[in-house]
């Protein structure tokens, strides 16, 4: 090949790579202000709009952090309702962040929806990938349950309680503050998901900092903590005896085994924290129209599926296994920015311990 055909290659190579920067850039903001448009219309025909928008679109890519029933549920819910396809990616929260981080990063807007805690949403609302919607649905939603910016919306509440085996453990033993933790029957029995540091953080809010990473400290001097990762495992421990209490398992999983007659029942140290699950339509959604129509779900006929499947659902229409007006609802923006130091201390004081 000739030097001048091998610049003649390149410039090529170079102006197709061009080419392509353009395009992308240009289609990126189109994209978005299609989303917004669909996301901000409120005209009588909206839900019918959405519906046939989102057939046309022919399927939705989501991505979520509930537990796999729960999602198989919500899924088959809205496919048989609105004959659209749901994409499922399921994964940790931290994992989804990190995921459409990433593909943001690298121009590849694949996900249309997502569902995730409230501080893995605000880490995203940050970087703004997020799309305001102005559901009819929001009137109904606890105030405490949407930011101010509204690019995201907690769906739900999750509480985390207490379980115990209830082979292992008599009603009447059980602790009413975590003080009586220190009581020399707790050593060796006291399990605690390992990656909690955000109800940590809220409950030495509520407790007072410094009193609260004292008495965490000699509880875990005098009786000690048995981290497990992942909650549902967890909550399994406790019903299969090998964790006879546990300090943080949600309250919609110890409900379902209980209702399976697993050997568990949970309760209640107060205070209660509880952190919002959360749904958003991404900015950049190839499926606008599906991801709107999904969102309006969730916080509507979602809204009962889930208060069925004992979740702490954020509509104010439908009940509540606990009383909604008495938890301590953690602020999300709040929790992202002192993340680092709760995770230290948690790490410090629990997880990292044997």
């Amino acid at each position: 090949m000739s030097e001048r055909s091998a610049l003649a290659g390149v410039a090529g190579v170079l102006g197709a790579a061009a080419a392509l920067v353009i395009l992308l850039s240009g289609s990126a903001p189109a994209q978005s202000s299609r989303a917004a448009a669909i996301a901000a219309y409120a005209g009588a025909d909206r839900e019918q709009r959405l519906i046939e928008g989102g057939k046309r679109e022919g399927a939705l890519t989501m991505y979520s952090n509930a537990p796999t029933d729960d999602n198989a549920a919500l899924v088959g819910a809205f496919e048989k309702k609105y004959g659209i396809k749901v994409q499922l990616y399921r994964a940790s929260s931290e994992e989804i962040r990190q995921r459409a981080l990433a593909e943001a990063g690298a121009r590849r807007f694949d996900v249309d929806f997502i569902l995730n805690n409230g501080p893995a949403m605000e880490a995203l609302a940050g970087e703004k990938l997020l799309q305001e919607v102005k559901s009819p649905y929001l009137a109904d939603v606890m105030g405490r349950a949407i930011p101010p910016h509204r690019e995201w919306v907690g769906f739900c509440l999750n509480v985390l309680v207490q379980a115990y085996n209830t082979d292992l453990i008599k009603k009447a033993e059980l602790p009413k503050s975590y003080s009586d933790l220190l009581d020399p029957r707790w050593k060796g029995r006291i399990a605690i998901e390992a990656d909690d540091s955000d109800w940590f953080a809220g409950l030495m809010g509520e407790l007072g900092e410094e009193a609260g990473v004292k008495l965490f400290r000699q509880i875990a001097a005098a009786n000690g903590f048995s981290a497990r990762k992942g909650h549902t495992l967890l909550t399994n421990l406790v019903a299969a005896g090998e964790a006879p209490l546990a300090l943080t398992v949600f309250n919609y999983t110890a409900e379902q085994l209980k209702k399976r007659g697993a050997p568990l029942d949970w309760f209640v140290i107060e205070p209660l924290i509880s952190m919002p699950n959360s749904i958003a339509v991404a900015r950049l959604a190839p499926h606008p129209s599906a991801a709107v129509l999904m969102f309006d779900f969730m916080l509507s006929d979602a809204q009962k599926i889930l208060a069925e499947r004992d979740y702490v659902v954020t509509s104010r229409k439908v009940g509540s296994p606990l009383d909604r007006d008495k938890l301590t609802v953690m602020d999300s923006a709040t929790a992202l920015a002192q993340g680092e130091k709760w995770e230290r201390l948690y790490r410090q004081i629990i997880s990292s311990r044997p």
